[in-house]
């Protein structure tokens, strides 16, 4: 599977992406995620602009996957990424998280970071498996506790969540 930078062009269809993976919520009684609505196109272009935004694409070059990140504190943050169930359990995930991470290297960032829920089983515990390791809350950096501040306003902290840090 190739990854490469999102297009403009592209951006509508990483909404759809988005909203296809958060279906899967409804079956674990989250349907608030399931039907919560993906970041606005002028957020993913925000992203796309500071190039790092990337899709895994198809052999027709077609988005089925993609990972948004920012820098925070010392740190590459991944804002979300999310897979097309339709190409689930073919390690696209976990192969969008290796090319972060050889960004976030290169730019001389020391780990990544993301925040998940503790208790669904393509979260925190797939997160594990990718070498996160949970980050115990007094030990939040201030960009970090940031995020997780705009979380709980958002209502994520209906459900356990967690910040969680691979080094590199």
């Amino acid at each position: 599977m190739r990854i490469r930078a999102v297009a403009a062009a592209e951006l509508p269809l990483l909404q759809d992406i988005e909203r296809a993976a958060g279906e899967c919520f409804h079956d674990i009684g989250m349907p608030e995620i399931a039907t919560d609505e993906p970041l606005s196109l002028d957020e993913l272009a925000r992203y796309r602009r500071a190039d790092l935004a990337w899709a895994a694409v198809d052999d027709e070059d077609r988005p089925v996957a993609y990972l948004i990140a920012e820098p925070v504190d010392d740190a590459l943050h991944i804002e979300q990424v999310s897979v097309h169930p339709d190409w689930a359990h073919r390690r696209i995930g976990r192969d969008l998280i290796e090319h972060a991470a050889a960004r976030a290297a290169a730019d001389g960032l020391d780990s990544l970071t993301l925040t998940t829920f503790t208790e669904v089983p393509w979260n925190a515990p797939y997160y594990a498996r990718c070498g996160f390791v949970p980050i115990a809350p007094g030990d939040l950096t201030p960009g970090l506790q940031k995020i997780r501040d705009h979380e709980a306003a958002h209502g994520l902290d209906r459900w356990p969540r967690t910040c969680m840090r691979r080094a590199l």
